[in-house]
């Protein structure tokens, strides 16, 4: 299989083998596959759970149960902080 690669991310490539963290450019796409599909598996898990908050946030905005601006954003910023713990 043959790829290709914008300048940039073929310079990207280099730089990680050229780093000695890996041995070829084959090994550096594989890594980054293997991320991608980790984070699509994580968004596949996380998918259900953000449908139903959305759900759930719909029915209270219907009923007339708003949050203030400062709170909706606390929250995101606390869920964001979550996400990326995670990750790492």
């Amino acid at each position: 299989m043959n790829v290709s690669l914008t300048p940039e991310l073929e310079q990207l490539v280099y730089a990680k083998v050229k780093s000695g963290r890996y041995l070829s450019a084959s090994e550096v796409v594989r890594e980054g596959l293997r991320l991608l599909e980790e984070r699509d598996r994580l968004f596949e898990i996380r998918l259900p759970e953000l449908q139903q908050k959305l759900t759930t946030g719909v029915a209270q905005a219907d009923q007339g149960e708003l949050l203030d601006e400062e709170e909706v954003f606390a929250e995101l910023e606390a869920d964001i902080q979550e996400i990326e713990a995670q990750q790492s």
